[in-house]
């Protein structure tokens, strides 16, 4: 292909697909529907490929259909982003960071990782807490500048991402400070005399903290299943049992006059990544989170 891509071109089949039709996408766009047919002709033949084919009264997408939306998505919901980014530059409103927050991750955490972008006070941060599948594909489609997570990057050829080790954490155990008052075992045995709480398999530590009670013979007592860490800590706090903490909540929860730490397990890690939709990060801010992750001591 020696002629560059059309923009007009993939923006009227980009309203076909949306619509899921000739008739309906010239009526959205104001113009004969000929217009538009001969439009996206002409797109099929700088591409070498039909991109739609008959489905009852409408429209469908073929497979190099597909691929041409996937695309076509990218391209006009980036577009729908520019004025803002525009705006956010003239009026000196600093740099906007997206961030996706897989949940299970720990909260505590989360502000321990991002702390070095923050450092400019005009940054202006926004987090979306969701599930994992979910927000890589938000972060395929660009509405995201990166993923934060507790496990790798999948291997989907699907998916063009890229993951960052961010580093690990060992966990610890905390209790309500009357429950280790009574406890008459020391750790690890102690968790088979008192109610513990756990993250819910949602969270990649899970598994680990399961083969570890297997290690040490534990049986304990689950009392509650959190997939927030934060609910789970809080549920700890007021009293509802023992509960596991990564190494970056241990400072806020040693000041807490309710818990006492029970002990460390440093065998049990969790695994903190970054994920991005480039190869080569282009992001200042991303850049930094990476680059203070790689000079921080683990």
């Amino acid at each position: 292909m020696t002629t560059p891509l059309n923009y007009r071109h993939l923006y009227y089949f980009w309203v076909v697909a949306k619509e899921g039709g000739m008739a309906r996408a010239a009526a959205r766009l104001d113009m004969a529907v000929q217009t538009v047919s001969a439009q996206v002709r002409l797109l099929e033949q700088w591409l070498g490929h039909s991109l739609l084919k008959p489905s009852g009264r409408g429209l469908a997408l073929t497979e190099a259909g597909m691929a041409a939306m996937a695309h076509a998505d990218q391209i006009f919901q980036l577009g729908e982003q520019l004025p803002a980014a525009v705006s956010d530059a003239v009026s000196g409103g600093g740099m906007r960071l997206a961030v996706g927050i897989s949940d299970g991750l720990p909260k505590l955490v989360v502000r321990h990782l991002l702390q070095p972008a923050l450092q400019d006070p005009r940054v202006r941060l926004l987090c979306h807490d969701d599930e994992f599948d979910r927000l890589l594909a938000d972060l395929a489609l660009h509405k995201l500048d990166a993923v934060l997570s507790d496990r790798p990057v999948p291997l989907n050829p699907n998916l063009r991402l890229y993951g960052h080790k961010l580093g690990d954490a060992p966990m610890a155990w905390f209790a309500p400070a009357d429950m280790v008052r009574r406890s008459k075992r020391p750790f690890p045995e102690c968790l088979d005399d008192l109610p513990v709480l756990l993250p819910t398999h949602h969270a990649a530590v899970r598994a680990s903290l399961d083969q570890w009670f297997e290690r040490h013979g534990l049986r304990p007592r689950i009392t509650g299943e959190f997939e927030d860490s934060a609910l789970l800590a809080a549920f700890g706090r007021s009293g509802m049992g023992a509960f596991p903490a990564s190494r970056w909540s241990h400072e806020e929860l040693l000041q807490d006059k309710r818990v006492r730490l029970l002990g460390e397990t440093p065998e049990v890690q969790e695994h903190f990544h970054l994920i991005s939709a480039e190869r080569r990060i282009h992001h200042p801010l991303v850049q930094q989170l990476v680059e203070a992750a790689r000079q921080a001591p683990h």
